[in-house]
């Protein structure tokens, strides 16, 4: 077996430095993006509520509408 290389502690230091870079990067986009996320949950939430609404009136109409004398 080869024996390991020695790596230079400019590449040790500019990869951990390029993970605290992209952990950083990473915090701030998630702070970014967590409430935009939250505004379309709780829109999708209305708009699905409505649509559940307009489901049954539907539904309470054609029930109706299918209960006359004339079958």
């Amino acid at each position: 077996m080869v024996p390991p290389v020695q790596v230079s502690a400019l590449i040790k230091t500019a990869r951990w430095s390029a993970l605290l870079v992209g952990i950083v990067y990473g915090k701030q986009r998630y702070d970014y993006l967590k409430p935009i996320a939250a505004e379309e949950r709780r829109v999708e939430e209305a708009e699905k509520k409505h649509r559940e609404e307009q489901e049954r009136i539907y539904k309470q109409l054609a029930e109706a509408n299918s209960d006359t004398i004339l079958k």
